[in-house]
């Protein structure tokens, strides 16, 4: 074997020893999910390959969630940008929970009765708990022209995606739940509400009690 042979089996067995770690971090596949489709005009179903990607964001990980095919079909002609995709991604494993992901309107217009290309759907999620955890299609919801269609994954589909995470400082200790919900601005909005009709309530109470106090000095 030539020096230059044996320098580039080496390099090549370097290149190798560094990939294998990298490979053992995560593991993807493309998973058909069979849905269960409650629609305005009745139930339908079809099965789309999904699969789930993650990439690093800041103390996380974006999540985007492709559908290979439509599941799901209108009547009549959507135009442009009349559809709203969105979907739930199922955490499991190390850590517990749900991650929403949305996307763009559909950017052309769908014909009728033909399936619909539901645009790439992502996310953020933040580990709460460190280890192997999966992420698994979940429920899909598509709005369009007022009404709402919800399809249900009917198959128990396997993971998409299982990918090895390690929690932030401070962020240990609870699930994965990402949905929506009301920031900090809004609890404290909540919280003045609250405390403004406790307020008001007693405000009332006491000028009804010094009324009828009044009254009773009367008598």
């Amino acid at each position: 074997m030539s020096h230059r042979t044996r320098s580039a089996a080496v390099a090549l067995a370097l290149a190798g020893a560094a990939v294998l770690p990298a490979a053992g971090t995560a593991r993807a596949d493309v998973v058909d999910v069979a849905y269960d489709c409650k629609t305005p005009i009745g139930d339908k179903s079809a099965v789309s390959p999904i699969d789930i990607k993650a990439a690093p964001e800041g103390g996380g990980y974006k999540l985007t969630m492709s559908f290979r095919k439509g599941v799901s079909s209108s009547p009549i002609e959507l135009g442009k940008g009349a559809m709203n995709p969105s979907a739930v991604i199922v955490v499991g494993g190390a850590d517990q929970g749900q991650v929403a992901v949305s996307g763009p309107p559909n950017p052309e217009a769908a014909p009728a009765n033909t399936p619909i290309k539901i645009t790439d759907l992502s996310g953020t999620y933040t580990p709460r708990k460190s280890g192997r955890v999966t992420f698994t299609a979940g429920v899909l919801t598509i709005k369009a022209m007022g009404t709402t269609t919800t399809c249900t994954p009917g198959n128990s589909p396997k993971p998409s995606l299982e990918l090895d995470v390690t929690a932030a400082a401070g962020a240990g200790g609870g699930s994965a739940d990402t949905l929506p919900q009301t920031g900090p601005e809004d609890s404290v909005a909540a919280f003045a509400t609250l405390g403004g009709t406790v307020l008001l309530t007693g405000t009332a109470g006491l000028l009804w009690l010094s009324r009828r106090s009044r009254r009773a000095a009367r008598t």
